[in-house]
């Protein structure tokens, strides 16, 4: 009776002479995690900041809604007095508009610098990944080579 080859062996001899360099998926897994909490920390001071501006927009709004509360003598009085709590309001919300554009602005800003700089490296780690797995596959495939014409 025949022997059939083992090509569980073979195989694994063969996969032996690649080498798998895991370096990169670790330097991607690190690039990611830095970006992630970059892109985090951007994204918490905005909130920050936003909550900052919205909870003194309404302090200045209740303080300015005291005088529309306030007894008047003559009935004029009260129409003034909500003429020109709205003309505030109407004031005061184009200035808090301003700021929030700001802060949208900012991290408008701040996430497209990230996002490049994130790509640049990645282009830089793709390549040096690629030129050192061509230079393994190189290497192996004439270790390979150099193997089988001894045989």
């Amino acid at each position: 009776m025949a022997n059939t080859p083992d090509y569980t062996q073979m195989m694994k001899d063969m996969m032996g002479n690649f080498p798998v360099d895991t370096s990169s998926v670790e330097n991607l897994a690190k690039s990611q995690a830095a970006l992630a909490e970059k892109m985090s920390s951007v994204a918490i001071e905005a909130a920050q900041k936003s909550t900052e501006l919205s909870a003194k927009w309404m302090q200045d709004t209740l303080s300015k809604l005291s005088g529309v509360t306030a007894a008047k003598a003559e009935p004029a009085d009260y129409a003034k007095s909500v003429t020109d709590f709205m003309t505030q309001s109407a004031e005061s919300a184009a200035e808090n508009m301003a700021g929030f554009a700001e802060i949208a602005k900012r991290v408008q800003t701040e996430t497209l610098e990230l996002m490049m700089a994130a790509g640049k490296d990645m282009t830089e780690d793709m390549t040096a990944a690629a030129r050192k797995a061509g230079t393994d596959l190189t290497a192996a495939a004439q270790k390979a080579t150099s193997t089988s014409t001894n045989v």
